[in-house]
């Protein structure tokens, strides 16, 4: 028998202060960089923790962020879990009535702000029926002018707490520690509640090597960000590990990330395939940057496409690695490392699995199914990826009816449509939503975006199901074109550039040119949008 010893955030904490005090973290604020030390950050925890006590947070209270990815956001993160309390961060990109409505069902009684961020809040002031203050998170000497009622200053207060402070040892590892809510972009928002265990689990699996393989040497550059389900863990992580790492504030603008590669060597960065796309083509633009310390970076939130990992590794010496997760699974369940003895394969098949979203992390199982049955691994039929695991979501916080459409008999239904094949990766081929239907058979709404995107001339391609008489539906295809190849690439010119490379059958009826495809709250190609725009006849 072993010793009965709990899985908690303190334990990172702790062990990050005493191994790895020296360790530098970089915050990019508005106007500045801060930079300090983990030691110095363990400091401001507890100051921290202290703070929440005597504004009267108990063990089980909700504490709200509604901040960006900053080392004021990193404290709030490990003071709140750390001293008992629940963490919840709220995606600051959220429709107002979205906002009202997750504040409220979480129960948030304190809420941190960022500065830039507090006009959000006055919207919805008057409707947060649970909240007793808000602190904001400011390098400036004073408060702004708002409208928000018991509005306290972050440093000020930080200032006054006491230094010393004991973390509890016996929350249990099943103690709920944060909560987070998914973007919706249909109905509201559903809440996850994740446990000391669940977020210790999964950063640990997470620093194996054939998952992301994070260690003490890396500096990891945090560009998801931290209201979305932990910038994927990548907070706990660095902790847990001691790696350097780079808090890059609000600007993700390709420049912005180069500039920040170079200058602090990064190793390690993480973002949705818009991230990639938009670093490309500024690098296709002429700039030049020193980005060799870069071990790989981490594709998720949407599948990318083949060209793109080609072109990033062939021109920039990027590498990429495919992951996938969601806010039901802390969020990650899948990553692409290349097996072994794929060295030998031939550059086409090598590339195509790179573009994959992987395979299962340790710890985890899962089943691929259809109406018919489990499919098989042939990297060809299709059918739902079901999870369970230690760090997968067994309900929806407080939501019974939503909870039972997808939490049946012990599996997370995830809605992703995919295929596996015989060395056990999985390609996400849609969200069962989004997947088109057509005179009985299926048509991968993602295969086709990522098949136009490696027309040279087109930067994003984003493709819907259309109704159609005789079909049921017709895949309906939006691009954009290069700025300088606007005018000159037509309808007729996407469609040939298809022929070859997908079934007839599955070439679009109709191919709309468009500025911008329409993005959700997390990055992601907001099909929801889209399917209005061609109702509306945009």
């Amino acid at each position: 028998m072993m010793m009965d010893y709990p899985l908690l955030v303190n334990t990172m904490l702790m062990r990050c202060n005493k191994l790895f005090a020296k360790k530098e973290i970089v915050s990019v604020c508005l106007d500045s960089v801060f930079r300090y030390t983990y030691g110095d950050f363990f400091s401001r925890v507890c100051r921290l923790a202290n703070l929440l006590q005597e504004l009267g947070i108990k063990k089980g209270d909700v504490v709200g962020t509604f901040a960006w990815n900053t080392h004021r956001h990193m404290e709030i993160y490990f003071a709140v879990t750390c001293s008992g309390a629940i963490l919840h961060t709220i995606n600051v990109r959220l429709h107002p009535d979205h906002l009202s409505h997750i504040i409220n069902h979480a129960e948030d009684k304190l809420l941190f702000v960022d500065d830039d961020l507090m006009s959000s809040l006055e919207i919805i002031g008057d409707k947060l029926s649970t909240v007793q203050s808000f602190i904001v998170l400011t390098d400036k000497e004073y408060l702004p002018q708002t409208k928000l009622a018991n509005v306290f200053h972050y440093e000020r207060l930080l200032k006054l707490a006491k230094e010393k402070y004991v973390f509890p040892r016996d929350l249990g590892e099943n103690t709920p520690a944060a909560i987070c809510y998914t973007s919706a972009t249909t109905g509201l928002p559903k809440g996850v509640r994740y446990t000391h265990r669940s977020i210790f689990l999964h950063a640990l699996t997470l620093c194996t090597p054939d998952a992301i393989g994070i260690s003490e040497r890396d500096v990891i550059l945090a560009v998801v960000p931290m209201f979305h389900v932990f910038s994927w863990g990548f907070p706990f992580c660095a902790t847990l590990m001691g790696s350097k790492l780079i808090l890059p504030g609000r600007d993700l603008s390709a420049p912005t990330l180069c500039r920040l590669i170079e200058t602090e060597k990064v190793t390690l960065m993480a973002g949705v395939p818009t991230i990639w796309i938009n670093l490309y083509q500024h690098l296709e633009s002429g700039a030049r940057y020193d980005l060799n310390s870069l071990r790989y970076i981490l594709n998720g939130g949407s599948p990318i496409s083949k060209a793109l990992v080609e072109g990033l590794e062939k021109k920039h010496g990027l590498t990429v690695r495919g992951t996938c997760g969601m806010t039901e699974a802390t969020p990650v369940v899948l990553t692409c490392p290349i097996k072994s003895y794929m060295d030998t394969w031939d550059e086409e098949k090598i590339y195509s699995q790179k573009a994959k979203q992987g395979m299962l992390l340790p710890g985890l199982e899962m089943k691929v199914v259809s109406k018919q049955g489990e499919v098989s691994h042939d990297g060809r039929e299709m059918g739902e990826l079901l999870l369970r695991g230690p760090w997968i979501a067994a309900e929806y916080y407080k939501d019974p009816a939503r909870s039972a459409e997808v939490f049946i008999d012990g599996w997370y239904h995830t809605g992703d449509i995919v295929t596996v094949d015989d060395e056990g990766y999985i390609l996400v081929k849609d969200r069962s939503k989004d997947i088109i239907k057509s005179g009985g058979e299926w048509i991968s709404s993602v295969d086709l975006e990522n098949t136009i995107m490696g027309h040279p001339a087109v930067i994003e391609a984003a493709v819907i199901g259309i109704p159609h008489e005789k079909w049921q539906e017709r895949p309906l295809a939006y691009v954009v074109l290069k700025e300088s190849e606007k005018g000159t690439v037509t309808e007729l010119d996407i469609l040939n550039f298809l022929k070859d490379k997908t079934a007839k059958w599955s070439l679009p009826d109709k191919v709309l040119f468009i500025d911008e495809v329409p993005k959700t709250s997390v990055g992601k190609f907001n099909k929801k949008i889209l399917r209005e725009m061609f109702v509306q006849g945009k």
